[in-house]
């Protein structure tokens, strides 16, 4: 059909006639929210607790989007007589996400499961000095994270 003068122009008129009796598939957003698959990847959220501010993820973050500021505070000893220890305190975690290109390597790297993928992804701001996420925001979003999948006892990839 496409070796004669106007094959294609044929084809494509064929594909538009059957194509023409089947309904759309157009959502219309702001009104009907998406149903999104189970653990989709929206967004990266932070636990906080789980953060022992040890720059793993601001290391290996290939767009250098992860700023994180920390003090160290003496803590007294577990016993008496022991030494006094020091620990790291998070100040501040945040992420430009108008730098980030949601590789997920952050999350991976990191030893302690404090960085998740949650699944919003409505974080649009009119202005893209805005799309700097603080630690607090961060967190929000954890919340929205489903609980993994049930352990399979035998053992079968799924």
């Amino acid at each position: 059909m496409t070796d004669l003068p106007g094959g294609g122009l044929a084809r494509g008129l064929l594909i538009t006639l059957r194509t023409l009796g089947r309904r759309t598939g157009t959502q219309q957003y702001p009104d009907a929210q998406p149903v999104l698959p189970p653990r989709s990847r929206g967004v990266i959220g932070l636990l906080e607790e789980n953060c022992t501010v040890c720059m793993l993820c601001a290391r290996e973050c290939p767009d250098w989007c992860i700023y994180i500021d920390s003090h160290k505070e003496t803590q007294a000893p577990a016993v008496a007589g022991g030494r006094e220890r020091q620990r790291n305190v998070l100040d501040r975690f945040a992420i430009d996400f108008s730098l980030c290109m949601y590789c997920g390597i952050c999350i991976d790297v990191c030893p302690f499961d404090a960085l998740f993928w949650a699944p919003e992804f409505e974080y649009s701001e009119y202005d893209i000095r805005d799309m700097v996420h603080e630690k607090d925001r961060l967190a929000e979003w954890t919340r929205t994270v489903p609980p993994p999948p049930a352990h399979d006892p035998n053992g079968a990839a799924g």
